[in-house]
């Protein structure tokens, strides 16, 4: 009879995050020999070769890939099933895993946060950054509960919610003469030096679908991983870049640039929360949706004052 453990399980998934076994029994507060005795005994278990030990660390077979996955869904539905009777009929208490992306968090956070611990002071929250695909991925993996990025997501297994539209401005030196131009075009934009975040970035992908741009020679990265470092850039001469209305609170302090809307339809981006379908939880995201809500919304109106109300498509 083959006898696995939730221990044995939740040992595996750790080691196979992170391919070697003195981080995966830091990561699970145990000791190397512990670790390593129990993922034995899962392999013993299973009759299988799990993993292929190296100098460096440790690699999964194709049975440890399989495994893995397994073992991380598993382990999802356990935590979901604790939840569903450790919270019950209350909102928002206990602990909540929580991404966000890069280009909403500083911006979003400071507001929600705040709002959060007056409205619920049981939750605990554990916020997570960084990029939506890695994002997806530990939201799939039961390792985060609701993530707040921008919409459209494609997977089969997640449940979304619409928050606001964040629009997006065009930021340029404050010395830049523009020649009567009030508003933006994408022909525009496409002679320009512009600089966006580095790949991988969801913004990066909305600011070239928008353009419209093929080529990318005249795009620079600078292997930027935040809009703070870009909007230097471009408030010291080195070229233009798309700000979500969102983030001119923050971005446009203390900076010397100089803004401008789009020509209409306006480029802009749907906020909203993701979360698994198979959630219990779904009453705690749609709670956390409406705080998010009223503190983007609450930036956006105030972002309005940002921006000349420049009318028409003229050229430059």
């Amino acid at each position: 009879m083959i006898n696995i453990t939730l221990k044995q399980l939740r040992y595996f998934d750790a080691l196979a995050r992170e391919l070697h076994f003195g981080r995966a029994a830091e990561a699970c507060s145990v000791t190397q020999p512990a670790l390593s005795m129990q993922i034995q005994e899962l392999e013993n278990n299973l009759g299988l070769t799990l993993l292929e030990r190296t100098r460096s660390g440790v690699q999964l077979t194709k049975h440890g890939v399989e495994i893995a996955a397994r073992a991380a869904r598993i382990l999802a539905d356990t935590r979901e099933l604790i939840e569903v009777a450790q919270h019950g009929d209350q909102v928002l208490t206990g602990e909540l895993r929580l991404g966000v992306i890069p280009s909403v968090a500083p911006y979003l956070l400071p507001p929600v946060l705040p709002a959060l611990r007056e409205s619920y002071p049981d939750l605990t929250l554990a916020v997570r950054e960084t990029q939506t695909h890695t994002l997806l991925q530990e939201l799939v993996d039961g390792k985060l509960d609701v993530l707040l990025l921008a919409l459209p997501v494609k997977h089969a297994d997640i449940e979304t919610m619409d928050l606001v539209e964040d629009r997006f401005v065009l930021a340029l030196p404050a010395g830049r003469e523009l020649s009567g131009r009030v508003r933006a075009t994408p022909d525009f934009v496409e002679q320009q030096r512009l600089l966006l975040l580095e790949e991988g970035h969801c913004l990066r992908d909305q600011a070239l679908t928008y353009c419209n741009l093929q080529q990318v020679r005249k795009i620079n990265t600078f292997g930027a991983s935040s809009l703070a470092t870009i909007v230097e850039l471009v408030a010291a001469g080195y070229g233009i870049t798309l700000l979500p209305e969102i983030s001119l609170g923050i971005e446009t302090r203390g900076r010397s640039l100089k803004l401008m809307r789009f020509v209409e339809p306006e480029p802009s981006r749907t906020l909203g929360l993701v979360w698994r379908a198979t959630s219990p939880r779904k009453q705690d995201f749609i709670e956390l949706g409406e705080i998010v809500k009223k503190s983007a919304t609450q930036l956006l109106e105030a972002a309005g004052t940002f921006v000349p109300k420049g009318k028409g498509n003229e050229a430059a």
